[in-house]
């Protein structure tokens, strides 16, 4: 049996630990990476770092190395290789399930602000403030690159490349993050607004408890849908008893 798993966040990883602990030793989990990151944690098995040469590249290799179940546990912003997984899954028939950890949900005293791409974020910015902690990753910072009246805080695994604000620091640090520090970074660079994506989980959770101790405003990328027609886990428990039950019988899970 070979599980192909979609991977490079937290949740792939110990989707990967769970199904080379829990499955038997015959079974073959390959972790695909997408190269993104410099220094990337890898996950327990085999793994593969690089594209596919969208859905037609991924159908191709999935027959070739004979996949009986395809986990998309990507990053909740990460639509492209999603639709493409989904188009792979459809024309080489592998059961696909979507891994993906709740979002995140305003409590009492939060000053949310959702908006619906980057570049709506960066034109609702001026509003609200004028140093902001951008924590979206280093993808994409050319929706803020025309904002120069704006000081950004942009904090990233990697550096960031241009085009991106002309005024800004880069701070090069990995979750998980603790209240303490965020309320610490926010009050020593004197940040007025946060940006985030609507990433969900507990690494970076603790910045949106500390705008809120601070009453300042959260700008809130809301995350893309999942395909149609995909099943959805939240947790990599969830997704092994799924594919426990997918492979098991041979008929689609109802989760």
């Amino acid at each position: 049996m070979h599980i192909l798993v979609l991977g490079g966040t937290t949740e792939a990883r110990r989707l990967a630990g769970l199904l080379v602990d829990t499955l038997p030793a015959a079974t073959r989990v390959t972790s695909s990476l997408a190269g993104r990151v410099a220094s990337p944690r890898l996950p327990p098995g085999e793994v593969r770092v690089g594209g596919f040469g969208g859905a037609e590249g991924l159908a191709a290799w999935l027959r070739a190395h004979e996949v009986d179940a395809l986990i998309d546990a990507t990053h909740p912003f990460a639509g492209t290789i999603s639709f493409s997984a989904a188009a792979a899954a459809a024309e080489a028939h592998v059961p696909l399930l979507a891994l993906r950890r709740p979002g995140w949900t305003p409590g009492e005293g939060d000053r949310w602000h959702p908006v619906g791409s980057l570049a709506e974020a960066a034109r609702t910015l001026p509003a609200l403030g004028e140093r902001v902690f951008l924590t979206t990753g280093r993808m994409g910072l050319g929706a803020f690159a025309g904002l120069d009246e704006q000081w950004f805080l942009m904090r990233s695994v990697d550096a960031p490349q241009a085009p991106h604000p002309p005024r800004m620091e880069v701070l090069l640090e990995r979750g998980p993050f603790t209240l303490e520090g965020e309320r610490e970074l926010l009050r020593r660079h004197r940040i007025d607004v946060l940006v985030t994506k609507d990433s969900g989980g507990a690494a970076t959770a603790p910045k949106l408890a500390a705008a809120r101790a601070a009453g300042i405003p959260v700008v809130v990328v809301r995350r893309p849908p999942v395909p149609e027609g995909v099943p959805v886990a939240d947790t990599p428990e969830a997704a092994l008893a799924w594919l426990r039950r997918r492979l098991g019988d041979g008929r689609p899970a109802d989760l």
